[in-house]
């Protein structure tokens, strides 16, 4: 067996010509088609320059294992999602490497209903086929059906129904799709929105999709790409902004002043959201940064359920507990109805439809949320030893906790401040985050504090 060495924890990425190449994408979708035993196979893939050939080469081996595949063309990984459910498909695959550098290329891979896969049972067991080249017996090639026209119309449809048009009022909103897969999907949302008479105005930035990223990997996370979209939301004086990563699974906000808006304010804004259209719904949420949703949640009679960090796991506590929304500090946020997926276009409708009924700028909703729950945001520490550099912290602060939680890492709470320590699941990184309450100056005292404990270098 020829290991293959691009199955990372949660998806499948590689550097091209190196451990994925065509070859590879063609086993990998042919494991998926046999693992299944599926009907059909739904298949999207991003802007990269690899992307199609790839798609093509995922599809022949679908096919050549006696699955039809559903080809939805130059998609989002959201709506690769949303085609698993709409068309009743036993597994979808999106050709993606996300905000990884340009060499690199991948897949996301769900299973029917829009289903993350499990490790060993599926994601494991896919690996194990398509490193042997075990094909099964069939007895026929499967169909390509082109869907790509239908697919999105369904996608838009949906997305769409999570607002109600006739609220939205005027607002101009920047909208930066980072020359990745976002400019097609989004021009279909915003046709539909003018279709229906909505008074939604948008400046388009690095829209068109382009293989060569000129102006960079769209990763709008990183501080050093924020002002690609804040500049342009102060000089349009725009209402506020939205910035997508390559697949656009991902959003990132700005509020009117150009300010970048940390997801983990995001995740308390769409809690409140949502636990306005339904009292006492159950919000998912990860441990890195809890304060600031838990008390919302709190304060709108919700229920506010802890998940360890990754979609599968949010999604699999999101439909243990029947929750309307799950989000992540990461910029990932899930919907019950959206098949319980993540969804980057999702977000910046209802932040729309929050900002027009309440009259509200998003500066005035997350300012005050701010000054009574300040974070540091995730900081990556690259060190030798993950295990003892990690005990060197909590040896200096075990003692006085009030609390410890190993759900994702280890947290420890104490009366004003808490904080939360991981392991990357694949780089020598430990990953921090500290939250505070209402004190921004302690807390970068506490962040200073075990920043010096943890040693290493800045990543």
């Amino acid at each position: 067996m020829s290991d293959l060495t691009c199955f990372k924890a949660y998806d499948v990425r590689g550097e091209i010509g190196v451990n994925i190449d065509e070859d590879i994408a063609y086993r990998i979708g042919r494991a998926v088609a046999q693992h299944f035993s599926a009907k059909s196979v739904a298949i999207g893939f991003d802007a990269r320059e690899t992307s199609p050939a790839f798609a093509a080469a995922a599809s022949r081996g679908v096919r050549d294992a006696g699955s039809d595949v559903i080809n939805i063309g130059m998609a989002g990984t959201e709506e690769m999602y949303w085609s698993v459910t709409e068309f009743g498909a036993c597994a979808g695959i999106e050709v993606t490497a996300s905000h990884n550098p340009i060499h690199y290329n991948g897949m996301k891979i769900v299973k029917s209903q829009s289903q993350p896969l499990e490790d060993l049972g599926d994601f494991q067991a896919i690996k194990a086929v398509a490193s042997s080249q075990a094909w099964s017996g069939v007895t026929g090639v499967g169909r390509e059906l082109e869907r790509s026209e239908a697919a999105r119309k369904a996608y838009v449809g949906r997305v769409l129904s999570f607002v109600n048009l006739p609220a939205l009022r005027p607002l101009k909103i920047v909208v930066n799709s980072g020359n990745g897969a976002a400019g097609p999907s989004f021009d279909a949302i915003a046709a539909r929105l003018q279709d229906s008479g909505v008074p939604l105005e948008f400046v388009r930035v690095h829209h068109a999709p382009d293989a060569a990223f000129p102006n960079g990997i769209p990763n709008p996370l990183l501080p050093e790409n924020h002002s690609a979209t804040a500049d342009v939301v102060k000089a349009e004086k725009a209402d506020f902004g939205v910035a997508f990563d390559g697949d656009f699974d991902r959003c990132f906000f700005f509020d009117e002043t150009g300010q970048f808006v940390p997801g983990e304010y995001v995740v308390g804004l769409l809690a409140s959201i949502f636990l306005e259209k339904e009292v006492g719904a159950k919000i998912v949420h990860d441990p890195r940064v809890i304060w600031n949703t838990q008390d919302i949640v709190v304060q709108k009679a919700g229920v506010a359920v802890q998940s360890k960090t990754g979609h599968a796991f949010i999604k699999q506590v999101m439909r243990c507990h029947e929750a309307v929304y799950g989000g992540e500090m990461s910029a990932h946020h899930y919907f019950r109805d959206f098949a319980y997926c993540d969804s980057g276009m999702i977000p910046w409708l209802l932040i729309a439809e929050l900002v027009s009924h309440s009259e509200r700028s998003l500066g005035d909703w997350v300012k005050d949320r701010f000054a009574a729950f300040p974070s540091s945001g995730e900081m990556n520490f690259k060190v030798a030893d993950a295990g003892k550099t990690i005990e060197n912290v909590l040896s200096a602060h075990r003692a006085a906790a009030l609390s410890i939680d190993e759900t994702d890492g280890v947290s420890l709470a104490f009366d004003d401040w808490r904080f939360n320590l991981r392991r990357s699941n694949t780089e020598p990184l430990v990953r921090l985050n500290v939250e505070g309450k209402g004190n921004a100056d302690a807390l970068a005292a506490h962040v200073s504090e075990i920043a010096n404990l943890l040693g290493g270098t800045g990543a």
